[in-house]
């Protein structure tokens, strides 16, 4: 789809999974791969080094790496490793995550999470595409240089409107995260306007994260949908996100079956396209497909897949 570039949310049990899952991808057409990370799961730039030698055209995203944890001249080092085996394949993308996930589990002081985005990102950008860095900032110190800049493209993660007008103003795209539609319409692509404006540069693509799936059981998807992204209402920025996009219930964490209708796309094949392909009519550059895999239905991924790779082909 001309319109749209069309991305996946790889998942699986272990490293070597997660390349597979990739190498699939590629095979039904899809051109980007992304990754979460966080905790102690796989690391994304290592298992995408991995993929890079069993791949020859697919894109790497990482959605998200937080911030807080690794300094940026730490993730640096990574990132030239993936781009020299896959030149100008590597979306990197960062950002600040919650304090529920960062203090609990690496007791970080959770503070000022837009400053620091805004000094990681700086700092990321002018070592991967100038080849250097001297920066003093208040949160991050970096100085480094490289033999020569890289093809990595630096995108951050956004939420809220502060955080869409971060992203216009310094990144190469805006990755969001279970927001509804309408929401990216009204709220992400005015903010991400506002702050390349004030930057004084064309808005970056906005990346949309969409659960999806190929299934017309609609009970079923409803069930998979809590399993997978059930939490989300419970975690303080996305419930006041979800309440700013009209859904006070999530107040109460609770992801409703209207909040469902609102973030899952399913149906039969052609209802699936149907609806993707209305994406960029809500401001979205890129697709980001989560599959929502409902339990008793072992061929949801490869269905769900193989829509994907033909919208790509569009």
């Amino acid at each position: 789809m001309k319109d749209l570039v069309v991305g996946v949310h790889i998942a699986a049990a272990d490293a070597a999974g997660l390349v597979e899952t990739i190498v699939t991808a590629e095979q039904a057409g899809v051109q980007v791969a992304w990754m979460t990370s966080g905790g102690v799961a796989p690391d994304p730039l290592a298992v995408f080094a991995a993929a890079a030698g069993r791949t020859t055209s697919i894109q790497f995203g990482s959605c998200i790496i937080p911030t807080f944890p690794r300094h940026p001249l730490a993730l640096v080092q990574g990132a030239v490793v993936v781009d020299s085996l896959a030149p100008g394949r590597l979306r990197l993308g960062v950002g600040p995550s919650h304090k529920v996930s960062i203090e609990p589990t690496f007791g970080i002081p959770f503070e000022r999470p837009l400053e620091h985005l805004r000094e990681y990102l700086q700092i990321l950008r002018a070592v991967l595409q100038e080849g250097k860095v001297d920066f003093q900032g208040k949160r991050l110190t970096a100085r480094a240089q490289l033999a020569k800049p890289t093809g990595v493209r630096v995108m951050a993660s956004a939420l809220r409107p502060n955080g869409f007008r971060v992203c216009g103003e310094l990144a190469e795209g805006a990755i969001s995260w279970v927001c509804p539609l309408p929401y990216l319409r009204d709220v992400a692509i005015p903010a991400i306007r506002q702050g390349a404006e004030k930057a004084g540069r064309t808005p970056p693509p906005l990346i949309a994260h969409v659960p999806v799936v190929v299934s017309e059981d609609t009970a079923a998807v409803r069930e998979a949908a809590r399993r997978q992204i059930g939490f989300y209402p419970r975690v303080p920025f996305y419930s006041q996100m979800f309440q700013d996009a009209g859904f006070p219930e999530a107040k109460d964490g609770e992801l409703s079956d209207r909040m469902i209708e609102a973030l899952v796309i399913s149906g039969s094949a052609a209802q699936v396209k149907s609806r993707l392909r209305e994406l960029p009519a809500y401001g979205a550059a890129e697709l980001l497909a989560m599959p929502i895999l409902p339990a008793n239905d072992p061929d949801a991924r490869a269905r769900t897949y193989a829509v994907l790779g033909e919208l790509a082909k569009e």
